[in-house]
């Protein structure tokens, strides 16, 4: 199993009890808090596992998943996120995610991540499925923040490729969803 772990989060508390119950476990842990610290880090630190938040702040974790991989003599990849879609999901793989996890997510699915076995059940010995669906907010979220991220940041093109009025999704962005 992976002993040496990079968590890059950009929510300071949950950074620290992830890191707090990963260390009791026996994992040497490195914290970032974004991407840039992130690279620095993984040149520095060569972590066997990097658990990655998707979004930080206002970038995406997905951008720096290559950089990340290359850095790091291939470490394992889990991308952490609160806005999970199967959009993004294949976004992630595709750019080089070993595994992929909503939020909040137990820790005992974080550690099979870590150590590449899937999430069993206790009784029947089968693959466990997620026990809940995002809320349709999040889902229209994360589609609103690929079709920015496909757009460049353009609003204008955004809409377009939403097909709804820039001022409708100037709207939504300004009403972040929250999860329950």
């Amino acid at each position: 199993m992976s002993r040496r772990i990079l968590l890059v989060d950009d929510d300071p508390r949950f950074v620290a009890q992830l890191d707090r119950s990963l260390s009791r476990r026996g994992f040497d842990v490195e914290c970032a808090l974004d991407g840039s610290n992130a690279l620095r880090l993984a040149r520095l630190f060569r972590p066997d596992a990097i658990l990655l938040d998707m979004r930080l702040g206002s970038d995406s974790g997905l951008h720096i998943i290559p950089r990340l991989r290359k850095l790091a003599d291939r470490p394992r990849i889990i991308v952490l996120t609160g806005y999970a879609s199967i959009a993004t999901a294949v976004e992630a793989i595709k750019r080089g995610a070993s595994d992929y996890l909503p939020k909040p997510a137990h820790l005992q699915a974080i550690l099979n991540a870590i150590a590449g076995t899937p999430e069993r059940t206790e009784a029947a010995g089968e693959t466990s499925a997620p026990q809940a669906m995002a809320p349709l907010a999040s889902v229209e979220w994360e589609h609103i923040q690929q079709a920015l991220a496909d757009s460049d940041g353009n609003i204008s093109a955004a809409a377009r490729r939403l097909q709804m009025h820039r001022r409708t999704l100037q709207r939504k962005l300004s009403k972040k969803p929250t999860l329950n």
